[in-house]
């Protein structure tokens, strides 16, 4: 009996095996619960200042709009350099930034163009950093087949950071103001640091590619992501969904205030909503046992995504907004970390760098054109018509992500036959494949798409 009963909480935490993963889950959870109450707090600090919902489209689209031109870039730098010390080298001027912030809001002589300035800053920072992250998980893992486990784990600890950054941001920024948030931002940098300094990594083999010029591997990255229609389908689908319906965070401030009547801590608690939703989605992703069926979950995801942000633009009701938030939560990081774990284990080693920051490409660097364009038709339209436009291209970004999913199956199923990525879809193709039609218009049997 007892035996039974722990099976499942080894299998949802098999990726803490390994020991270099342990010190990233230990250090980046810290440094993740400091980075959401700096995202908090600076949301609610410029709504302040200002009342204006197009400068928090300002200040989003600043924070994000260096990933879409710097991290192709970064993933060739990711593929040919030492990504530990490159993610040293990240958080230590991340950790300089949040020190500025900090600085300029505790003097009282901070303004909007400071905030703008060191949002630009930081968006750059991750530039780099967020490629490298995402190909680095693969090299903390001593098991290969605990990589999907180790990257649902990953979305985990963002969204347990989610639930609990924005909470204790907005009680901190109701009673001694936005500027403590952004020193415990900068202090929580330093777990991660450690954690990076102390793990043990063997050095990898000298690629060949690095010899090239760098446009040359920029170019032979992209025709790789864009000839091959899963990849393509995948980050085709994020950066639709980041451009149409991930502003809904930006206009959260608004919605707190102008519609709930509420404050600080109103806005905390509905991003505490979503991060609870959230953690959910990934822990759900976290307890499967292997990426089979992945493709639905992305349909499903999008769809569950879309009507939470369609609830949450019609709601005038606190507890009905929050529970709207967590279904948005929940379906928006299980679509992501879905089409991570997908991605990270059809893709080829030697482009894992490149792919990876074309995945932040289309769920970070799409993201600010979003921003800019929620915070403008929020100003034209109204925050609630801006939010239904968004949920309506989600819908229609699933419906065409669904039709192609027969298509995606037969492409990644060779992959993983020639790969031996997760033995259990080897082993069990051909009976799953004796599985009637049905099953194959909605969704995979023996691999994910």
């Amino acid at each position: 009996m007892s035996e039974k009963k722990w099976v499942p909480i080894r299998h949802l935490l098999r990726a803490l095996r390994s020991r270099n993963y342990r010190l990233f889950v230990a250090g980046q959870s810290v440094s993740l619960v400091g980075t959401w109450m700096q995202q908090v707090a600076m949301s609610w600090l410029v709504y302040r200042l200002t009342g204006s919902a197009m400068l928090l489209g300002v200040v989003g689209f600043t924070s994000q709009i260096p990933t879409i031109f710097i991290s192709p870039v970064a993933g060739v730098l990711a593929d040919r350099w030492d990504r530990r010390r490159l993610l040293l080298v990240t958080q230590s001027l991340a950790l300089l930034q949040a020190t500025f912030l900090a600085l300029v809001v505790l003097t009282g002589i901070v303004q909007v163009w400071q905030i703008i300035l060191l949002s630009l800053t930081l968006g750059i920072i991750n530039a780099f950093d967020i490629p490298a992250r995402q190909s680095f998980v693969v090299q903390m893992v001593d098991q290969r087949e605990d990589l999907g486990n180790a990257i649902a784990l990953n979305s985990s600890m963002v969204n347990g950071a989610r639930l609990v950054g924005p909470a204790i941001a907005g009680l901190l920024v109701a009673s001694v103001g936005e500027g403590i948030c952004f020193v415990l931002n900068a202090v929580s940098y330093l777990a991660v640091i450690v954690a990076l300094a102390a793990m043990r990594i063997p050095p990898a083999s000298p690629r060949q590619s690095s010899r090239r010029h760098i446009l040359h591997e920029l170019r032979e990255g992209f025709l790789y992501a864009y000839s091959f229609g899963p990849i393509r389908g995948i980050l085709l689908l994020l950066a639709l969904v980041s451009l149409m319906g991930m502003p809904y965070s930006v206009l959260a401030p608004v919605f707190a205030k102008d519609i709930l009547h509420g404050g600080a801590h109103t806005f905390g608690f509905l991003m505490t909503g979503a991060g609870s939703g959230a953690l959910v989605g990934t822990l759900y992703l976290a307890s499967r046992k292997s990426v089979r069926g992945l493709g639905r979950v992305i349909v499903r995801a999008t769809i569950l995504f879309a009507i939470g942000i369609a609830a949450f633009a019609l709601s005038d009701n606190f507890l009905l907004s929050l529970a709207s938030l967590a279904l948005t939560g929940f379906g928006g990081m299980t679509l992501v970390a879905s089409c991570n774990t997908v991605l990270q284990t059809i893709l080829d080693e030697d482009k894992r760098g490149r792919v990876m920051s074309f995945f932040t490409m289309a769920f970070i660097g799409v993201a600010p054109f979003g921003s800019l364009g929620a915070g403008s038709m929020a100003g034209i339209f109204g925050p609630r018509n801006t939010l239904l436009l968004g949920s309506a291209g989600c819908l229609i970004g699933a419906a065409i992500f669904a039709r192609h999913l027969p298509r995606i199956r037969e492409k990644v199923r060779p992959i993983y036959l020639r790969m031996g990525i997760i033995q259990e879809v080897a082993d069990g193709l051909e009976t799953a494949a004796e599985q009637p039609p049905l099953g194959e218009s909605v969704g995979l049997k023996s691999d994910p798409d």
